[in-house]
């Protein structure tokens, strides 16, 4: 299944193209919550997740509320300002 890691669909909560890469590790190593729901239909994904997850990971990611959207960018706005931070300061 790591074969799907490059591919893209639309993510309904960002609104763009994503790749199952991202989500796999959307949030804090966790899979996305939507993950299953988005994924589905190109091929088994909830049985790729418990065999690549601890079951600890498992537990986790099964109890999370998806965040909202708004949420979701700011998130990721703060990421990306973090990320530059970073740069800057290595150069």
């Amino acid at each position: 299944m790591e074969q799907f890691n490059h591919i893209e669909i639309r993510c309904p909560r960002l609104g763009g193209e994503v790749t199952f890469a991202y989500c796999r590790k959307e949030d804090d190593d966790l899979p996305c919550p939507r993950i299953i729901k988005c994924w589905q239909a190109y091929f088994p994904v909830e049985q790729f997740l418990k065999e690549k997850l601890t079951s600890e990971q498992w537990k986790c990611f099964c109890s999370r509320l998806p965040k909202d959207k708004i949420t979701t960018i700011f998130e990721i706005v703060e990421e990306i300002k973090k990320k530059k931070k970073d740069r800057r300061g290595v150069e």
